[in-house]
């Protein structure tokens, strides 16, 4: 563990067959269950912090305001968060007021149609 990373208790409810089964790796390894169980914990974080579904959802709930960017950074990493914040700004920017030129119309003359088939 670095020093970033305080140990914090915590308790929750496991059926007795797992606790039996950590236990039993545990000794199988000379290690202890909080051992088993970070380590289980941080795989399976980096694991879903790396799906393609998770960041979408992760994207999704910070562009609708749902997340603060801490948040997001804890979820899915700085750099990603630091990307999707750029993202969020561009799509917060108002739209270019782009006027249509006077002198042009786009829709003038006749339509051309385009034969894509493949024999010819």
């Amino acid at each position: 563990m670095s020093a970033s990373d305080d140990s914090r208790r915590v308790h929750f409810q496991s059926p007795e067959y797992l606790v039996e089964r950590l236990d039993a790796v545990a000794d199988l390894f000379d290690t202890d269950r909080t051992d088993l169980l970070v380590e289980a914990i941080r795989d399976y974080l980096e694991e879903t912090a790396d799906s393609e579904t998770f960041q979408e959802l992760v994207a999704t709930r910070y562009y609708d305001d749902e997340l603060d960017f801490e948040t997001v950074k804890q979820l899915v990493g700085t750099e990603t968060a630091q990307r999707l914040r750029l993202l969020k700004a561009d799509l917060e920017d108002e739209p270019l007021e782009l006027e249509t030129p006077d002198d042009t119309d786009i829709y003038a003359g006749e339509a051309e149609t385009l034969n894509t088939s493949a024999e010819e």
